[in-house]
């Protein structure tokens, strides 16, 4: 077994003790806290990769859990020790953060055993002289009715340390139970709930409810869902051919062909491994779909890495020209992997490396142009919570302004009569309605097309559709992302 990491190019000793499962997401969470990286993509790496499916699950649920409910984990160390956690070297942190989820979150496993590991993990970090702090901190903590909550939701761990099956990914109760509701406040910074109250508040709700609400679903494991590729794909094979597997799915509420995974594990499913099905939020399957590009048109997709959407643009395209832009040149080459397995033959395909804020190459124009701009991702904090750690309140202004950027350029590289599509992954304001409405205020020969206009060609969608015509979902409200679109029209 490897080591738990390193400090400044030095491995600390390695444990055979320590079990796999806590020694990977202990790694996953330093990179993390060192910005190296999301919690989802690393669970996804080699390292984890080559863990047991057992170990595995329960890596991936020590690593996002922490990230979920780090705030509360933070208060209780305090409360415990008497000491802020900025006050202790970081490695210490990670451990306790460790220790106490695993304590008053996953109800199978021991204490004893969760105490044990992790004085282990101290005197692995080569933090010895803190061994006995960390080990006082976790037999003070106690188990709350938070473990029982998760468990009955079926968050908790066998004794095995693989995760229980059943309603794992249930999106039931978006509502914190009262007694939960300091602990689900805790576990979201202060500034992101106080805006949430502000922005969010229907008539007859009060604002605190609706930021718990967000808040909650932020702790909450998403879903799994799945993208039918092909448009002439037989669902309901597919899904009899799934679960004879043992992946049960259902049909999505929105999307035609989104399949939500009830059971069962979808990477290792055939329709997977064939690029027949992709894993893809409900939600982000929904913006393609607006964008209605048709055969034989040109179709530009700015910030289009990884392709996801760009291969469901494809499909939808059927023929015609289809050029993908980002500005990472790594991103383009994951890109590059992966989009030729969805694209059908009749569709050319060209990529380009820019800065979709500046002035776009083209000689040309586009029928169809999506920007799906780089955003806070606020409507994605249940699937990639250490976000609401990383961002800070003055980013939103400085997205914001390049977001408008973009939106500019794109729309001088948009066709007489051609459609564009603006979207994020971002619940707030300035990121969404603020651009629309500050490039629409300088461009009269844009409109932003009406409700009555675009719920006439996705009805299905009417009810997620606001009084403009904007797409939006939202975490705590439907089984998806939170997601912004504006459908735009070039008039002149």
């Amino acid at each position: 077994m490897g080591a738990l990491g390193g400090h400044k190019g030095r491995p600390y000793k390695a444990h055979l003790s320590i079990s796999p499962a806590r020694i990977t997401a202990y790694r996953i969470l330093r990179r993390v806290q060192a910005g190296r990286g999301f919690a989802a993509d690393l669970l996804q790496g080699p390292e984890a990769s080559a863990l047991n499916e057992a170990d595995r699950r329960l890596a991936t649920e020590l690593a996002m859990g922490i990230l979920r409910w780090r705030g509360e984990l933070d208060f209780q160390i305090q409360e415990i020790s008497g000491k802020p956690v900025e006050r202790l070297d970081r490695e210490v942190v990670d451990i306790l953060r460790l220790g106490v989820y695993q304590i008053q979150f996953l109800e199978r496993v021991p204490k004893a055993a969760a105490v044990d590991q992790a004085v282990e993990m101290t005197k692995a970090a080569r933090k010895r002289s803190a061994a006995g702090f960390v080990n006082a901190v976790l037999r003070k903590c106690s188990r709350t009715a938070t473990s029982s909550l998760l468990v009955e939701e079926g968050l908790g761990v066998v004794a095995d340390g693989s995760t229980t099956p059943g309603r794992f990914l249930s999106r039931r109760g978006t509502t914190p139970p009262f007694s939960e509701l300091e602990r689900v406040r805790r576990a979201t910074p202060a500034w992101l709930l106080e805006r949430w109250a502000r922005h969010f508040s229907p008539p007859g709700v009060t604002g605190a409810d609706v930021a718990a609400r967000l808040a909650w679903a932020s702790t909450r494991v998403p879903p799994t869902v799945l993208r039918v590729v092909k448009p002439s794909a037989d669902i309901a094979r597919l899904r009899d051919e799934l679960a004879e597997e043992g992946i049960r799915t259902r049909q999505g509420m929105f999307s035609a062909r989104a399949l939500l995974v009830e059971s069962g594990n979808p990477h290792a499913s055939r329709a997977v491994q064939e690029c027949r099905v992709v894993m893809q939020d409900e939600a982000s399957q929904l913006i393609a779909g607006l964008l209605a590009p048709r055969a034989g048109q040109r179709v530009l997709d700015l910030c289009a890495a990884p392709g996801l959407k760009a291969g469901q643009i494809a499909q939808m395209m059927g023929s015609g020209t289809l050029v993908t832009c980002d500005r990472s040149a790594a991103r383009l080459r994951t890109m590059a992997h992966l989009l030729p397995r969805w694209l059908p033959k009749e569709v050319r395909q060209l990529a380009v490396q820019l800065d979709a804020s500046q002035s776009l190459p083209f000689r040309c124009r586009f029928e169809r142009i999506l920007l799906d701009a780089p955003c806070s991702g606020t409507g994605t904090l249940a699937r990639n919570p250490e976000i609401k750690w990383r961002l800070r309140q003055p980013d939103l202004e400085r997205l914001a302004e390049a977001q408008v950027k973009m939106l500019r350029s794109a729309l001088a590289s948009l066709s007489l009569g051609g459609r564009l599509v603006y979207a994020t992954c971002s619940l707030e304001p300035e990121e969404n309605e603020g651009v629309i409405e500050r490039v629409l205020g300088e461009s009269p020969g844009a409109r932003l097309l009406s409700r009555a206009e675009i719920e006439t060609t996705y009805p299905a969608l009417s009810p997620l559709f606001d009084d403009q015509g904007c797409l939006r979902t939202r975490p705590d409200l439907h089984p998806m992302d939170g997601f912004f679109a504006a459908v735009l029209e070039r008039t002149t």
